[in-house]
């Protein structure tokens, strides 16, 4: 009776966000786009504030340096930020083409989250022509969208001005740019008093964000894709790949008087050099996504997640990808207590079925909040909550995970990233290739100058090549990821390598000029319904004629700032008729494990869910559900009574686990009254 039993130990809990803006400045030092500035307003700060708010939470933050330089800039804002020196004038002396780039970066805060929620911006938002003191006032509700709720609350002009609400002037804006530039200079002292506490850890990325990997060897993009297509004439860039490492530990040390004990790859991107690089410069530890380990291993038992592993001297640790995109895509669609509700049931899932568990939840720390309602706020709260109270788990820093560690040695490790395993994102596209090949070409023809250029010439070329390595270009190219800011970002890499021929005094190459986004143009994701449709729902790709017509959303091109791994449906299409609408889901529906798979539609208006049993092929009355080639599904009008416009979304369920959540923009339109002559294209 009196047996020894040992108490199991807490899951441990490692919350890893990652910080990182591209760097935006031209030639002239200057920044040419505002989002280092706004994200600092609304999310530097708030996420580690957030986490004080209670006694036990900790977690690990990732600050790049392109990050870290350019808040640095915020000192002198109207001689570094391009947009907030248009901002700063009177909108009278604004010539047209800067008065209408202004305003479209005015207008694009996320409209439900940040826009409506403000009565004066939601108004403004609609307009297209504005008078000057209308200009003013979109100018400051545009700021004020952006600012965090720690602000909102104990920032006395931000106050003040959202207390007055309209009616601004030019120097309200001058007082609003002066606290918030004064505020974001708090910002990195914060994060390092807090390290000192013992609160959170604070790691850095190699200095241009670039991926190690596709520097140091090329051949690393079809080593973990064979199916990939490789730039033309590559060749190792390994050099580059130590300078970056080398520049960001002397920067992070300059900010935190201490060297980096830890690194976010960029892109969670890894291989066996990089990795040796990472030993050889006294890393101790990195994260990077579980695809990783589950190709290094041959193996996607998940029994082997929850626990580190050490690869030539540096620990590791591999991200929960499910449970890392609840937070980054999922529970933006729930309410704060069911989603932290699900993320703990789903947490101590794993603690039941696993000894001694360590998971890391590695998400964006900045891009996923200006979906969610107040800033995530109610979310954090909600969830911090709960974990202060849970005993069965507890968070950790990564230095108290590396410390505390017994690592599982890692034999072989797969070179991949954390996006599917794979280099896809960054190379394979033509556009993407098109890029390298054009960073090669400059490298070549700068290595071959004979002529004499200053040593500050030199150093400004070593600078350009470097910028020009950062993965952000390579992302944005290709059809992968959608922006309305794509010409800024071309015309930012090819600046870079235009630049360097400048200073080596010889005429840049024709090419350079040439618009890379020129090479293909992008089909969209949305495609509006042309015609009514009464397909037959067998599952099967019965007629061409059967679904002509129809709407569609690729799921493939739905994001921009983030990725995931999206689950096993590629593409929707849909449509209705006078007694049903119709959704067809096409993917790799053959790899699907059907027990107790359920479709879940949502009614976004009332909250009401539809359920599909893709197990049985079960559905409500009315219903009908089919599973072969592709799920189709037909859901009755009866269940929207007399709504005309209404919204959908669509979760794809096994037992607790959300395996994906569709449309990845939100939710799908159906308008009843569609007028469909006006959706016709050729």
């Amino acid at each position: 009776m009196d047996a020894f039993i040992m108490e199991q130990k807490p899951l441990q809990l490692s919350f890893f966000w990652h910080m990182h803006q591209p760097d935006y400045r031209g030639s002239d030092g200057v920044m040419t786009m505002p989002w280092v500035f706004l994200h600092a307003i609304k999310d530097y700060y708030e996420m580690p504030w957030l986490l004080t708010q209670y006694t036990t939470i900790k977690a690990t933050f990732n600050l790049t340096a392109t990050l870290m330089e350019q808040l640095d800039l915020y000192r002198d804002p109207l001689k570094y930020d391009y947009f907030l020196s248009l901002w700063e004038q009177h909108p009278s002396a604004l010539d047209p083409q800067s008065r209408q780039w202004l305003i479209k970066l005015c207008k694009s805060s996320q409209f439900e989250t940040m826009v409506r929620p403000i009565p004066r911006y939601d108004y403004l938002y609609g307009k297209n022509e504005y008078s000057e003191g209308e200009l003013i006032d979109l100018e400051i509700v545009f700021i004020l969208s952006w600012c965090g709720n720690y602000l909102r609350r104990d920032n006395a002009v931000v106050k003040r001005l959202f207390e007055q609400g309209e009616g601004f002037t030019q120097n309200d804006k001058h007082r609003l740019l002066d606290t918030l530039c004064t505020f974001v200079q708090t910002i990195i002292p914060f994060y390092a008093s807090l390290q000192k506490e013992g609160r959170i850890s604070v790691s850095t990325t190699p200095y241009y964000h670039p991926i190690l990997p596709l520097l140091i060897n090329m051949e690393n993009a079809v080593i973990a894709n064979p199916h990939t297509t490789l730039p033309k004439r590559s060749f190792s860039l390994y050099t580059d790949a130590q300078k970056h490492i080398e520049r960001s530990m002397a920067l992070y040390e300059k900010h935190f008087q201490k060297k980096p004990s830890g690194f976010w790859p960029a892109e969670g991107a890894v291989d066996t050099k990089s990795l040796a690089l990472y030993n050889e410069y006294g890393i101790k530890w990195i994260a990077t996504d579980e695809a990783i380990l589950f190709h290094s291993l041959d193996s996607e038992e998940r029994k082997n997640l929850y626990k580190t592993y050490c690869f030539k001297g540096v620990t590791i640790g591999f991200r929960d990808h499910g449970l890392s995109d609840l937070i980054g895509f999922t529970y933006r669609f729930k309410g704060a207590e069911d989603a932290a509700e699900h993320f703990l049931r789903t947490l101590k899932i794993i603690d039941n079925e696993q000894n001694d568990p360590t998971v890391f939840v590695i998400v964006d720390g900045e891009n996923a909040w200006e979906f969610y309602e107040n800033n995530g706020l109610n979310f954090f709260t909600a969830l911090y909550g709960r974990l202060e109270n849970t005993s069965w788990c507890k968070t950790a820093t990564m230095d108290e995970i590396d410390n505390g560690a017994k690592d599982s040695e890692l034999e072989m490790l797969q070179p991949g990233s954390w996006i599917h395993g794979t280099f896809d994102t960054w190379s394979g596209h033509p556009q993407k290739n098109r890029a390298w090949e054009l960073i090669y070409q400059t490298r070549r023809d700068a290595e071959n100058f004979r002529g004499e250029i200053s040593e500050e010439s030199a150093l400004k070329i070593e600078e350009h090549f470097l910028a020009s390595e950062c993965s952000d270009w390579f992302w944005w190219y290709g059809d992968d990821h959608v922006t309305d800011f794509a010409v800024e970002f071309d015309t930012l890499f090819r600046n870079h390598l235009i630049s360097i021929y400048e200073l080596l005094g010889i005429a840049p190459p024709g090419n350079l000029f040439q618009p890379i986004l020129s090479m293909s143009s992008m089909a969209p994701f949305w495609v509006r319904p042309k015609s009514p449709l009464t397909p037959v729902i067998d599952g099967k790709y019965s007629s061409f004629f059967e679904w002509l017509g129809c709407g569609s959303m690729d799921e493939r091109k739905l994001y921009s700032t983030m990725d995931r791994v999206r689950g096993p449906i590629d593409t929707l299409y849909y449509g209705h008729d006078k007694k049903a609408i119709y959704i067809a889901f096409e993917g790799d529906i053959s790899a699907l494990n059907r027990h107790g798979l359920k479709l879940l539609v949502i009614l976004e208006e009332s909250g009401e869910h539809f359920e599909f049993d893709l197990e049985t092929l079960a559905a409500e009355e009315n219903d009908i559900v089919a599973i072969n080639e592709r799920l189709e599904i037909a859901l009755s009008r009866l269940h929207f009574g007399t709504l005309r416009l209404f919204h959908l979304r669509f979760e794809l369920v096994s037992g607790t686990q959300i395996l994906q959540t569709m449309p990845g923009n939100g939710a799908l339109c159906i308008d009843l009254n569609e007028h469909y002559a006006a959706n016709w294209f050729v």
